[in-house]
């Protein structure tokens, strides 16, 4: 509501908000038309004046030249009149050109008068097409203002009847819960919630979940469980997501009321044994709690993966986690096949280490026997050396038997023998 005080009693009076607007609109479209109107009058005065400014100083400049032609006139007719005496002939002449040129002057004149009414109306022409221009933007402007104050008033309204609506939702939900809450006993309460969850997510199953395991945990080994359990796998056999769910209720006359928190570490425990991705906890616990009221609250600043929503956020929190999921699935794809591959390099490299033990131990035999072998060859080739030397020894003595062969010729053979000699000789 508006307060405005009349300036007339000074007694203040409240307006609501549409009765304000319309108040302000017209103000504003009185000031307006008046601001406008005085500038179209104070134009039009200006107008006016300059126009006939211009008519009194283009009728002073036409009086001028007229009398300047006129004194032209009078000269030559004066001069006409003295030289008339015997020289007509030649005068009658001269006469007719003064005459034409009198009768140019005067076409002068009367040109240059119409070209002067007609600037004078087309100035008038000028000022009309301006003032039509400005009645025109002056429409414009009105339909644009109206246009645009409807609009406003259109969206102001659709606000007000959207908060009105909000406000009456929220009012019945309300009451809904209260009355639920008031119906239900103490011991009922935790399955009851438990039971609108399970009836929710049984409602999309065969549409949206169907190859999605979604049933209440019932391993309590470790001293604790949790309420739901969720996962979901793809063809290949890798987990797309996986939540731990804990559903917590609480009646209006409860003594001594919870708070969510206060099971914030247990169901990260479960999540933990339980080896589920998230924690979500679905609370009617702190329903005065605006901090829980605003949707899906995030505490993983708390505990890592964990989130807390009221009952009609429960399907949405799987649809948002689950898609967020769908997203990284191909990383997870990939991460899974780097840890096959990592086994199978970590079975690989086993084998090696067998392949490796199994050589070492056969090159430890095959390098004895190497060994042994090596051995008998040395010993061999000392043998073979021995020969070798006695077979170089013998081709010694050969070559220097083949040298003295070839040495011996028939002059050293019968030198100091003449009889041998003669019998050479005879045969030469």
């Amino acid at each position: 509501m508006n307060e405005i005080i009349c300036p007339n009693c000074h007694k203040a009076f409240k307006v609501d908000e549409a009765g304000f607007a319309e108040i302000l609109k017209q103000v504003r479209n009185h000031q307006f038309e008046e601001e406008l109107q005085e500038r179209l009058r104070i134009a039009e005065r200006e107008k006016n004046s300059e126009i006939e400014l211009n008519k009194e100083k283009f009728k002073s400049y036409l009086q001028e030249q007229l009398s300047k032609k006129d004194a032209e006139i009078s000269q030559l007719k004066s001069l006409s009149e003295l030289e008339m005496t015997g020289k007509v002939s030649e005068k009658e002449k001269e006469i007719l050109e003064l005459k034409a040129k009198i009768e140019k002057a005067e076409t002068e004149k009367k040109l240059a008068i119409s070209e002067a009414v007609q600037k004078v109306e087309n100035e008038k022409n000028s000022i009309e097409n301006e003032k039509n221009e400005l009645r025109n933007k002056l429409k414009n402007k009105d339909m644009e203002k109206e246009l645009s104050e409807k609009s406003l008033k259109e969206q102001f309204d659709e606000k007000l009847k959207s908060k009105d609506i909000i406000i009456k939702y929220k009012d019945e939900e309300i009451d809904r819960v209260k009355e639920m809450k008031a119906r239900l006993s103490t011991k009922m309460l935790g399955e009851t919630l438990e039971q609108h969850c399970e009836i929710e997510f049984n409602k999309l199953r065969a549409t949206a979940f169907q190859d999605v395991y979604f049933e209440k945990d019932n391993d309590s080994r470790s001293g604790s469980k949790g309420d739901f359990i969720y996962r979901e796998f793809d063809d290949s056999g890798n987990e797309i997501i996986s939540i731990m769910f804990e559903m917590k209720n609480e009646a209006d006359q409860t003594a001594t009321k919870k708070r969510n928190e206060d099971f914030f570490r247990e169901l990260d425990k479960d999540r933990t044994e339980k080896k589920c991705e998230y924690a979500v906890m679905v609370s009617l616990l702190e329903a005065e709690n605006e901090f829980y009221n605003t949707g899906i609250v995030d505490v993983s600043h708390r505990f890592s993966k964990m989130y807390v929503v009221r009952p009609q956020f429960f399907i949405p929190i799987i649809t948002l986690l689950r898609n967020a999921a769908m997203n990284s699935l191909q990383y997870k794809k990939e991460l899974a096949l780097v840890k096959n591959q990592n086994i199978d390099i970590t079975n690989f490299e086993e084998k090696i280490d067998t392949f490796k033990q199994g050589f070492a131990k056969n090159y430890e035999l095959a390098s004895r026997q190497f060994k042994t072998a090596v051995e008998e060859i040395d010993k061999t080739i000392t043998h073979l050396q021995k020969t070798k030397d006695a077979l170089l020894s013998s081709v010694n003595n050969l070559r220097l038997a083949n040298n003295k062969a070839e040495d011996l010729t028939i002059k050293k053979l019968t030198y100091g023998n003449p009889t041998m000699k003669a019998k050479f000789d005879d045969l030469k």
